[in-house]
């Protein structure tokens, strides 16, 4: 007999999907997806290719920006920028953000290089200070870059770009100005060139509606001339080699097709919602979600874990929990009862809370039914919460023009 991994009972209408990635996909990128692929020599692969650099492009406001694309996930871009800036030994700054900066400075001590840090405090976004200091403190510019995450997905913490850039300056040092968009890329503007991020990286699950597998750096020249003067070896992460015209060197090898047809259907339906809309959007979404956790929150039981308003992402909210709650109970009663799929928190948060996404392809019903369902998961498992969290919801939608 042949076994499934999932259960073989049928559950009418649609699971909602409310973790911070993998997030829905529309129909387009669906149909994208089951696209025939084709042989390396058709023109079509070219196009298609390009289509997707022009997007992201597009998407950074940096038209002379190197796009690059990695059958890869997050981690692989960032061991694609790691590899390509710095060199054996090399040394970086990695501001304390959380879970995922650590994680990024444990893969890149992981490659050779030594990282310098600065201390994460929790609930907080990155200390522009703390980035002049360290910066300051390397009076030999051995520091190469600084590399930030922009959205911990965890926490739900974002940090300020243009504070950030600003602290490199005040601190007249030559090191790049890398960016993790992952969590915030297609959902929070970027301006790369206007903010003189000599990198961006990003991946294709999240903001961007594809399935996982996409890698995406965009580099400029600054950074490309870094990385061509770097004696480091390397092969399949070289932007040397994957700076050409050919599709096949773009990919070191076959490129993952269906992926960048889910990407260029991806794009289009953001450039035809536009770019502005689409952030409007992600606002008005997190902005619900907000006035949903303020509601729960007034029984005392639950709060945010970004502790700052002017932080809290517009991709993800991290919702804490008393002590002792069995976190992934309620996850489960929201996912099998409730049908709402939402996430733990990660890393040092583990059990500490839990994360509704609120990015990519949703719309204040999709938003009003995950919220219903995670209080219904909140009230079966006996968690105190206020019982107006939904309906503050729905006063917030209704008294923005744009949710009509």
């Amino acid at each position: 007999m042949h076994r499934h991994s999932y259960t073989a009972t049928r559950i009418p209408g649609s699971r909602l999907l409310h973790s911070p990635g993998p997030t829905p996909l529309p129909e387009a990128v669906q149909d994208a997806l089951r696209r025939q692929p084709m042989d390396l020599g058709d023109p079509r692969v070219d196009a298609n290719i390009a289509v997707c650099e022009e997007g992201i492009r597009r998407l950074l406001q940096a038209d002379s920006a190197e796009v690059f694309f990695y059958a890869a996930n997050g981690h692989g871009a960032w061991e694609a920028v790691v590899e390509n800036l710095l060199p054996p030994g090399g040394a970086v700054l990695i501001p304390g953000t959380g879970h995922f900066s650590e994680s990024w400075a444990v893969q890149t001590e992981a490659l050779g290089r030594r990282v310098v840090r600065t201390p994460w405090v929790e609930g907080l976004p990155i200390d522009p200070q703390a980035v002049t200091d360290a910066l300051r403190a390397d009076p030999r510019h051995d520091i190469v870059a600084v590399f930030v995450v922009h959205t911990d997905t965890s926490s739900g913490v974002t940090s300020d770009l243009a504070a950030l850039r600003a602290a490199i300056d005040a601190a007249d040092h030559p090191a790049l100005f890398v960016v993790d968009m992952v969590a915030s890329l297609a959902v929070t503007p970027m301006a790369m060139p206007a903010l003189r991020a000599n990198v961006v990286m990003g991946a294709s699950q999240k903001g961007l509606m594809v399935p996982p597998g996409l890698g995406i750096v965009a580099a400029d020249e600054a950074a490309l001339a870094v990385a061509g003067r770097n004696p480091g070896p390397r092969f399949y992460w070289d932007w040397r080699l994957r700076k050409s015209d050919l599709s096949y060197r773009k990919f070191c090898g076959t490129a993952p097709q269906n992926l960048m047809f889910g990407l260029e259907a991806a794009l289009g339906l953001i450039f035809q919602e536009g770019l502005e809309q689409v952030y409007a959007r992600h606002r008005l979404l997190a902005g619900a979600v907000r006035a949903a956790v303020s509601g729960w929150a007034s029984a005392g039981a639950l709060g945010f874990f970004a502790k700052l308003p002017q932080c809290r992402s517009d991709s993800v909210t991290t919702i804490t929990v008393p002590p002792g709650t069995d976190v992934d109970a309620l996850r489960q009663v929201a996912r099998e009862r409730f049908q709402v799929s939402m996430a733990g928190a990660l890393g040092p948060l583990t059990g500490r809370g839990f994360r509704i996404g609120h990015m990519g392809d949703q719309n204040p019903a999709l938003i009003l039914g995950a919220l219903a369902g995670v209080q219904a998961a909140l009230q079966v498992q006996g968690i105190a919460h206020g019982a107006q969290g939904v309906q503050r919801a729905i006063e917030f939608l209704a008294s923005e023009p744009l949710a009509a």
